[in-house]
């Protein structure tokens, strides 16, 4: 068995892919995929999304200083895909893909209705990386899909059909393989 070397690059996969939703009062609702976001901080609860400068949402999201992450499912891999090739400067991205905006607690931006999960977030710092900026921000409101709550009032999470992404492909997260602790668990 042998190794291959390659060049220095991002090849930390796979990512969840998330749509990310923004408004700002001059705009309409627009939506970007963003597959590189993830949790930082647990308290307070912090997540991050690295967005290109140029990218319409960047400029919302700057000004606004808000966003919402939106989860995303089987059943929206589709629209996903749409949002990250289509630009909110030509295109209505939820109305193109007929997705619903709803309001969500904390903040103005709304959430993506047909998202298992959506996030609030009130962005508390933006680093300038280089071909990207790390838009770093608190949660701040969290609200879920009904559907998936059982009776004893749990959210059933992995039984939404999350997708993940995984250098240029999109893959449905499957089998359980086990649960924190297990491997040291009597």
């Amino acid at each position: 068995m042998s190794r291959v070397e390659w060049k220095p690059g991002n090849m930390l996969y796979p990512l969840p892919i998330v749509m990310v939703s923004c408004q700002s009062e001059s705009t309409k609702p627009n939506i970007i995929t963003v597959a590189w976001a993830g949790t930082i901080c647990s308290d307070p609860v912090m997540v991050s999304v690295s967005i290109r400068k140029e990218r319409f949402s960047h400029g919302i999201i700057k000004d606004t200083g808000e966003f919402v992450i939106n989860l995303v499912t089987k059943d929206l891999v589709y629209a996903t895909d749409y949002c990250g090739v289509r630009s909110g400067r030509d295109v209505d991205k939820f109305k193109e893909m007929n997705l619903t905006p709803v309001s969500v607690e904390g903040v103005s931006a709304p959430a993506i209705k047909e998202s298992p999960l959506s996030l609030a977030c009130r962005v508390k710092e933006i680093k300038e990386l280089g071909s990207h900026d790390m838009f770093i921000a608190e949660v701040v409101g969290v609200s879920v899909d009904d559907r998936y709550m059982d009776p004893s009032g749990k959210f059933d999470l992995n039984s939404t059909g999350l997708v993940a992404y995984s250098h240029g492909e999109y893959f449905v997260l499957g089998e359980k393989l086990g649960k924190f602790g297990y491997s040291v668990k009597k």
